[in-house]
């Protein structure tokens, strides 16, 4: 072909993508390994010839005419590939006859590369979904058999198991790039499963004895989900916040581009905070303000120290000791007794905010080192709504301690 502009990155990681989309669909029609295309520009070719094809009418091309058709492109290249779709009948003589001179162009072919075309953008997704419609009516017409019900569940459970495999292996092993290759096999999940739902019940309730190839189903699309969601969440998570626009394919991107309306385009930046634009220095200023700063001294100054002797602290800034108060309190509320709860202790105050003071006095109490009393709690709880508080944690205020009595 004539050489043409240079590609950008993002064309050439499209086309690596199309291609192995394409490779992946002729796998099981190839004759051995190696015996495919492996450049893009080839099925490019094949359409150019077809579409030729298609603008010539029924009267048909020959050769020559194909080349002049498909200019510019390599005349040798069309040559070539004219002989290829000829001898694999994409291609055959108007009249079967030696010295026939015009050919014809079969529909299959060209059928398949624009369902190849539809493929490689949308991942297969709008296929499943017409194959699960099909599946569907096929189940539901009158004249449907057992035998047509078993095998729409057995297909059905086979495409999903493929699908739960392919993605749980990606969810479990593969980078993220990869996961981007083939994160359109996350898309449009809860409507296949619906749809193929929604064909498990009308077989399951046809047919009752088709019970275990039902079962069968409902666990593969169990495990298709499950792996949806992993891959998903590992693809998210390595994605994170920045919206890393590199795991998804370029067609993805291009596609939402040229389909979207203006809201849901500007609804892209909706979560994004750009930073205000910075002051812009002169490299004179830079230059300057590196230098100024090589010396700077860095050691750090011990703070300057009071000459003479350091004068007490006042008295109003010394540490008191409230233990006799905290004595005093605790002997009032104990009384006579050795124990009191401490539900009795905040009911007889009155208040909240007076409970408040003497709940404070007891922790007080319990932490001195020099008060021989004790604090503590058990797991009961004492409800009173009508009380402030209305309820109390079961609470024990006592002179001595456990750990002296031991």
């Amino acid at each position: 072909m004539t050489a043409g502009p240079e590609l950008t990155l993002d064309q050439l990681a499209g086309d690596a993508a199309v291609e192995r989309l394409y490779r992946q669909v002729f796998a099981v029609l190839a004759r051995e390994s190696g015996a495919m295309i492996s450049d893009l520009e080839l099925l490019d070719v094949d359409e150019a010839i077809l579409d030729a094809f298609a603008d010539a009418g029924r009267d048909g091309l020959t050769v020559d005419q194909a080349v002049a058709a498909c200019r510019p492109i390599d005349p040798g290249l069309i040559h070539r590939r004219f002989e290829v779709l000829r001898d694999y009948g994409a291609i055959s003589k108007v009249v079967d006859r030696p010295n026939e001179r015009f050919h014809r162009a079969a529909f299959a072919p060209y059928v398949m590369l624009l369902f190849l075309r539809r493929l490689a953008e949308q991942g297969g997704q709008a296929e499943l979904h017409q194959l699960l419609t099909l599946e569907h009516v096929s189940v539901t017409a009158p004249d449907a058999e057992p035998e047509t019900g078993q095998t729409t569940i057995s297909r059905l459970t086979r495409i999903f198991r493929h699908l739960g495999n392919e993605l749980a292996i990606l969810a479990a092993g593969s980078t993220a790039e990869q996961l981007g290759d083939h994160a359109q096999l996350l898309w449009g999940n809860k409507g296949l499963i619906s749809q193929a739902e929604e064909v498990h019940t009308v077989v399951l309730n046809r047919w009752p004895q088709l019970d275990r190839e039902c079962t069968a189903l409902r666990v593969a699309l169990a495990a298709y989900g499950d792996a949806v969601e992993k891959a998903a969440g590992r693809l998210i998570e390595r994605a994170g916040t920045t919206r890393a626009l590199g795991l998804l394919s370029v067609e993805t991107w291009l596609s939402f581009a040229r389909t979207a309306n203006e809201d849901d385009l500007a609804g892209v930046l909706d979560t994004f905070v750009f930073d205000a634009p910075a002051p812009w220095f002169s490299p004179n200023l830079l230059t300057e303000a590196v230098e100024s700063g090589r010396g700077a001294n860095t050691v750090r100054q011990p703070p300057p120290r009071p000459e003479g002797p350091a004068a007490p602290p006042p008295d109003d800034v010394r540490p008191a000791d409230d233990a006799a108060s905290l004595r005093e309190t605790a002997e009032r509320l104990l009384g006579d007794g050795d124990a009191v709860a401490v539900s009795d202790v905040l009911d007889d105050a009155g208040d909240w905010l007076a409970a408040r003071r003497l709940l404070a006095d007891l922790t007080a109490i319990h932490h001195h080192p020099d008060l021989a009393y004790e604090l503590t709690w058990s797991d009961g709880l004492h409800v009173d709504p009508g009380g402030s508080p209305s309820w109390v944690s079961d609470g024990t205020f006592r002179r001595g301690r456990t750990e002296d009595a031991a």
